[in-house]
């Protein structure tokens, strides 16, 4: 999966030739995972319609402040409503303009804002990438180096156009960059930004099942929600994660998310064990049997008498023998608790060498197994505690995120 899944991006086309490319790079933003909506100067209409990119894209396309221009432009009378360039800033969370031309990028540079495109451009907020298209000596004359110049300056990403045959006939730099390239160039923008980038990240989710005979097993209502909401939040900020679930229902797909699922907390504790050694950060949210029964029946259990005894073991202490051989590692441990909490807590923190552990209670309504909200409190090994009001699980991953970035920038 693309680290642009689940992006907004608005797609600002331009009247250059290169503007024929716009309708694959639409495609290709689509087939990475993201919305995509266009908007269009005027002039850009006669190398590529709208109808075209808003066949590909499925959102109207947008070049003038109202829809009656537009409607005007195709001989039609429809009631005016206006396109709000501020509404398409603040909806963009990536803002490129492809083909960019001599003309635009000046304007751009300058604070010129005679159309719609370009006021939107003062209205983003987002990150603006542009891909210059022109000929030879336009690419290379003074006012055009200048132009990218400030845009550079005023935090605008360039993608470098390219050498080739040029509309004119000329051979040189300021062939647009092909849409194949303008995407991995975001991608790759984006992922050497993001604060986990190189970063591995070990992660536990869900139950485990540990085997009473071959129908039967001792489980608990995890749900693994908790997990993998902190293994999607841990993959969009770059980190590269090994997601170690026990059964679930859960999915997620991300290509920075190699996920292995297990069965009992033997199987777990071999996998965590093979990859924390190598690991910059740990989070443990499983939910592990603490016991899993001695013998284990080769053949279903008949039921011969009103009680039945079962032996029970200790299961190993996966998140303790992490403690015991952490080094580098950032070791972060869950305590689910029902009275006692915050002692309970410091104890375990001390207990099994931890940098941080997120307490949360059966007690508050909307916390623990089976919801898609909780409520945490973080303790880390200094004793800072910082409590938090009930949020989305997907809430909660992006705050104890922020709480390890916080504490291995340091």
């Amino acid at each position: 999966m693309s680290i642009l899944t689940g992006k907004k991006i608005l797609l600002g086309v331009t009247a250059g030739i290169a503007a024929y490319k716009s309708a694959s790079l639409v495609r290709l933003f689509i087939k990475s995972g993201a919305q995509v909506k266009v908007v269009m100067t005027p002039a850009a209409k006669e190398f590529v319609t709208p109808l075209t990119l808003s066949t590909l894209s499925k959102h109207p396309v947008h070049s003038s402040f109202t829809n009656e221009e537009d409607a005007m432009a195709a001989g039609r009378q429809d009631n005016a409503i206006w396109n709000s360039h501020v509404d398409l800033g603040l909806w963009a969370d990536v803002f490129v303009i492809a083909p960019a031309t001599a003309n635009t990028l000046s304007k751009m540079a300058n604070g010129v804002c005679d159309n719609l495109l370009l006021a939107t451009y003062l209205s983003a907020k987002c990150a603006v990438y542009f891909a210059p298209a022109m000929d030879l000596d336009m690419y290379k004359h003074p006012t055009t180096i200048q132009s990218f110049e400030k845009l550079n300056n005023f935090g605008n990403i360039m993608i470098p156009a390219t050498s080739g045959e040029l509309a004119s006939g000329l051979v040189g730099a300021g062939r647009m960059a092909e849409p194949e390239d303008i995407v991995a160039f975001i991608e790759n923008d984006i992922l050497g930004k993001l604060p986990l980038r190189g970063k591995k990240v070990l992660i536990t989710a869900g139950p485990t099942y540990e085997t009473i005979d071959p129908v039967r097993f001792i489980g608990n209502h995890s749900s693994g929600k908790m997990g993998f909401e902190i293994a999607k939040a841990a993959a969009n900020l770059g980190a590269e994660v090994i997601l170690i679930t026990g059964p679930t229902h859960q999915k997620v797909s991300h290509a920075l998310i190699d996920v292995i699922p297990v069965v009992g907390a033997q199987e777990m504790f071999n996998e965590v064990h093979k990859y924390y050694k190598n690991s910059d950060v740990a989070i443990l949210s499983a939910a592990v049997a603490d016991y899993k029964p001695k013998e284990v029946a080769s053949q279903k259990i008949k039921k011969k008498s009103e009680t039945l005894t079962l032996e029970l073991e200790k299961t190993k202490d996966i998140l303790a023998s992490l403690g015991d051989l952490k080094k580098k590692q950032y070791l972060v441990g869950f305590a689910l608790e029902t009275n006692n909490e915050l002692e309970n807590a410091k104890g375990k923190l001390k207990r099994k060498n931890l940098n941080l552990i997120v307490l949360n209670s059966l007690n508050d309504k909307g916390a623990g197994f089976k919801t898609d909200t909780n409520k945490v409190t973080f303790i880390d090994d200094k004793e800072n505690i910082s409590e938090f009001q009930l949020k989305s699980k997907a809430e909660v991953a992006s705050d104890l995120l922020n709480k390890i970035i916080s504490e291995i920038d340091a």
